[in-house]
């Protein structure tokens, strides 16, 4: 009983980080959109330590897409995307270096997608933003977000993660 309250107050509270952080990215006007630097995705990391983190990303992205004002595919397959970096991440958990690996690639793959033929994002001539533009962008806030800031959180968790997790 007393690990199932845990793991369930440890998802709890990463959702409601991940929703908090998306939604002072987005007062910035960074949470989505062709450049994207969601502070938020710093928590992808998390899944290294516990497994309660997978589906703490999950809900929060979810919930943070739905609240910010997404379209129903950002909110259904952007989410899904940080689930499949979150479980990515988990898999790799054995190497500290690799964990922000699947979150980065996953959203490099699918959410440009969701940018192309979701949003339908124009550059100023009016013809549709090609995708490898925006897997360029997402890419670059998802190594600065999940690669800089992700690892920093991981080093800094590392000494209490006994305590923590």
């Amino acid at each position: 009983m007393h690990k199932s309250i845990r793991y369930l107050t440890q998802a709890a509270v990463i959702a409601a980080l991940y929703v908090a952080l998306t939604y002072l990215t987005n007062l910035a006007g960074l949470a989505s959109g062709a450049i994207q630097f969601r502070l938020s995705e710093a928590l992808t990391i998390l899944p290294f330590f516990t497994p309660a983190a997978i589906p703490g990303l999950f809900v929060g992205c979810f919930l943070a897409n739905l609240l910010t004002g997404c379209i129903w595919w950002d909110i259904v397959f952007g989410s899904l995307a940080t689930l499949a970096g979150a479980l990515g991440t988990w898999f790799l958990r054995k190497s500290k270096w690799l964990a922000p690996v699947p979150p980065i690639v996953a959203n490099i793959v699918i959410v440009p997608l969701i940018l192309h033929y979701g949003y339908g994002f124009t550059d100023s001539y009016g013809i549709l933003s090609p995708i490898p533009y925006f897997a360029v962008t997402v890419g670059i806030g998802e190594i600065v977000c999940c690669g800089v800031l992700g690892m920093a959180l991981l080093f800094a968790l590392l000494p209490v993660r006994k305590k923590l997790f």
